[in-house]
């Protein structure tokens, strides 16, 4: 094993070393591995976009974070969903969200799906093919469809390309044939990708849109939206650019192509609203080398790609990752518990970690509110999965409104 100089993990760049104590102090007497959630940091994400962008509707993307609490915040703050299936649109509608305020976002559905949503009153549909758009037209007749144009997702730390989207040529052409449909052709969407670095990548999508808004109007169609999709960043390991400066550049992208002609802006956070709010308790099981010559040994923990870390597939998400422990500092290898190789999260990328390391020892894994309880498996070996617990609150409660019982 490599041995460095003493562990230091800058943990101020995260959070305050109290708010750290206070999280860890709440985890103690639980089992992990956990997912600790703080609401009051979602409040705050949610504060600061609609103060960024404050001409555009916000549509958290559900997918990110679903857990009851964190959804009952939002639809008090006054926010609009994106969902992506009539499970997720049967749990925002029970927690009080209007169907005038959801979007169906995802461009890959069953006729069955769509009849049901519209059955619930959901009148914004996403479409990025013929036969979707055929689909939508014979069970959600009268629907506002916003059609969503192909990006190539450089620049993220986990691209969204080739699987969503369409060449702008096939968007003009369902474009022109939705009236005939008895659809409305309401808008464009995109998404650059999640957690992107380029601030450009925003650029070329809304130069994009502006030239399907010119194409639609000779065609005399009116586009009256834009779905900017998400890609906001949260705070991993490796450092972002300030907020004020995507706030700043995609304002000004907006001005340039759409100038006092501004369409309806709806933008679809999912990881910059809950990936910073949340925090991974994890215990070591065991820490080995594979040879007694080995330069790096292996330290395995209680949660892995299988238990809410997937996005460390091909090392893409390099979360911030503490333990609270003097040493010397050491690299290693990090994997999962499961009887599964791929469960391996850094292998390539090292993480440095105390040479004080043993079997027991919680370890801290930042960032983690979104894309993690739901996307863990259910049972892998047997497994459960991963539990969310919401910290107190420490803003004050207005008439007891977040207490509502999570269904996780």
């Amino acid at each position: 094993m490599m041995q460095l100089d003493g562990y230091n993990f800058d943990l101020e760049r995260f959070m305050s070393r109290e708010d750290f104590d206070r999280i860890a102090e709440f985890a103690r007497d639980k089992q992990t591995p956990l997912l600790v959630l703080d609401l009051d940091k979602v409040e705050e994400k949610y504060d600061e976009l609609i103060s960024a962008f404050p001409f555009a509707k916000v549509y958290y993307a559900i997918k990110a974070n679903p857990h009851d609490e964190v959804l009952k915040l939002l639809v008090d703050k006054g926010s609009c969903f994106d969902f992506a299936s009539p499970y997720e649109l049967d749990q925002i509608l029970a927690l009080g969200a209007s169907p005038d305020m959801l979007s169906y976002g995802n461009t890959i559905k069953k006729a069955k799906d769509i009849a049901y949503a519209h059955s619930k009153g959901v009148r914004l549909f996403a479409s990025d093919s013929e036969q979707d758009l055929q689909k939508i037209a014979d069970f959600a007749p009268g629907s506002k469809v916003f059609f969503r144009h192909l990006t190539d997702g450089s620049g993220a730390d986990w691209p969204l390309s080739r699987k969503f989207g369409a060449h702008q040529d096939v968007l003009i052409r369902l474009i022109e044939k939705a009236p005939k449909l008895g659809l409305i052709p309401y808008g464009v969407s995109f998404h650059v990708g999640s957690q992107q670095r380029d601030i450009g990548q925003w650029d070329n999508a809304l130069s994009t849109c502006r030239y399907i808004f010119d194409w639609a109007k000779e065609l005399g169609i009116d586009l009256k939206l834009i779905n900017m999709g998400g890609g906001f960043p949260a705070s991993y390991l490796e450092p972002n650019l300030d907020f004020e400066v995507y706030r700043k550049e995609i304002t000004r992208f907006l001005e340039e192509d759409f100038g006092d002609d501004l369409p309806e802006i709806i933008i679809e956070p999912g990881r910059s609203l809950t990936g910073d709010a949340g925090m991974l308790v994890t215990e070591v099981v065991l820490v080995s080398k594979k040879a007694d010559y080995n330069q790096y040994s292996w330290v395995y923990l209680d949660a892995g790609k299988f238990g809410g870390l997937i996005e460390t597939l091909d090392e893409a998400i390099k979360y911030p990752i503490f333990v609270d422990k003097e040493g010397h500092a050491e690299e290693v290898i990090l994997a999962g518990p499961t009887c599964d190789s791929v469960d391996v999260l850094y292998e390539n990328f090292k993480y440095t970690v105390p040479n004080t390391l043993q079997e027991g020892d919680r370890i801290y894994i930042f960032t983690t509110g979104s894309y993690t309880s739901s996307y863990c498996s259910v049972n892998f070996n047997g497994f459960p999965p991963l539990k969310t617990h919401v910290m107190p609150r420490r803003r004050k409660k207005e008439k007891d409104r977040y207490e509502t019982p999570s269904l996780f």
